[in-house]
């Protein structure tokens, strides 16, 4: 409004600039309240005002018509700015509640349980979603520490509604299932019943003891995990046969085989989706993930496993088209572990409580 008052007093009233105050109303319409609609019509319109006294419009038409213009522009602009405020108001409410139902899905994991240190990642290819079709969750059960983390099919409210199946099947099966392989029979029922074969699941399932150096790991078609060993080499250990993913076994082929790796104090595991592996650069590069261990290095499991997942979005240059999950396991060294542990039994109990012989040899 101050260029165009400039501009007409500079021009003079031959040009006709005078209508073109109203854009003032109409800007504040589109970015403010109805109040700062209002006021800022009314400061177009005492600008009019004298800048057609100024010009001598008011002894014709021109005058009469810029103040309508003016008058005409600043109503429709708080009538926008109500209905705005309105649906804003509506979406605020709207996400309040996603929020809830994304925290409920995707609840914090524990930081540290029996034998692990443990941090998360979760970078969710829709910006305005905290949650995708990514899943993770840990577990301190009678059996040991029991981690899942998975990728559903396709995107959208289907594939998280999925997720949720899965990640309620899991949460429940982890504490009564006696190992891995009834744990993810459970699983497969869950998807099976609730997809309708119309949605799987890849997962991968693990199981840490307290006293035991190695992990048990149930691959459902997911991505091997990568296992950082102390002096820093690197191994994907890949399961003993492929399987099919979750929602997909009772179509026929041969159930996953539980498989055992090394996981000595001192050492990490990482489990991740295929949208951290598969993320490229713009020359169409995936993602180096065995290359980069050395940023899993960090003292603190959840600062290094966040160096990791900003230099994947470094390496992407830009949002990712995938969501990406990433879920680290850190074993503790041999005395923390220990200090740990005999704390635990002495309290009564816990997470590291023992299983009982016959789930011991069942596992």
């Amino acid at each position: 409004m101050a260029v165009v008052a400039v501009v007409d007093v500079m021009v003079g009233p031959g040009v006709g600039f005078l209508p073109l105050v109203s854009l003032g109303p109409a800007f504040a319409g589109l970015i403010g309240t109805w109040r700062r609609t209002v006021l800022t019509g009314a400061v177009a319109l005492l600008l009019c005002v004298g800048l057609g006294m100024y010009d001598g419009l008011f002894q014709t038409r021109r005058g009469s018509t810029a103040m309508g213009s003016v008058v005409g522009v600043t109503a429709a602009g708080v009538a926008g700015a109500v209905m705005r405020g309105r649906r804003e108001a509506e979406l605020a409410s709207v996400r309040s509640i996603a929020e809830v139902a994304q925290r409920v899905l995707l609840r914090p994991v524990p930081r540290s349980t029996g034998p692990l240190r443990v941090a998360v990642s979760y970078t969710s290819a829709m910006a305005e979603a905290r949650i995708g079709g990514d899943l993770y969750e840990v577990v301190a059960s009678p059996y040991g520490t029991r981690v899942i983390i998975g990728d559903v099919q396709g995107k959208g409210l289907g594939a998280v509604e999925t997720a949720a199946v899965v990640l309620g099947a899991f949460r429940e099966a982890a504490h009564d299932a006696r190992d891995l392989t009834a744990l993810g029979a459970r699983l497969e029922r869950s998807v099976a019943r609730e997809a309708n074969g119309e949605r799987f699941v890849t997962a991968v399932l693990a199981e840490v003891r307290g006293r035991d150096e190695e992990a048990v790991l149930l691959n459902y078609g997911h991505p091997a995990p990568m296992l950082v060993r102390c002096d820093g080499t690197v191994d994907f250990p890949l399961p003993p046969a492929h399987a099919l993913p979750l929602g997909l076994g009772l179509h026929g082929g041969k159930p996953p085989r539980p498989y055992r790796v090394g996981f000595a104090p001192g050492e990490q595991l990482l489990l991740y989706t295929d949208g951290v592996t598969e993320a490229r650069d713009g020359t169409g590069t995936f993602y180096p993930l065995g290359e980069r261990s050395a940023l899993l290095g960090d003292p603190d499991a959840q600062a290094a496993l966040e160096a990791l997942r900003a230099d994947v979005v470094r390496h992407v240059a830009g949002p990712l088209h995938d969501d990406a999950a990433m879920l680290l396991l850190r074993r503790r060294g041999s005395r923390e572990a220990g200090r740990r542990t005999a704390a635990t039994e002495g309290a009564g109990g816990g997470v590291n409580t023992p299983a009982p012989k016959r789930g011991r040899k069942s596992a």
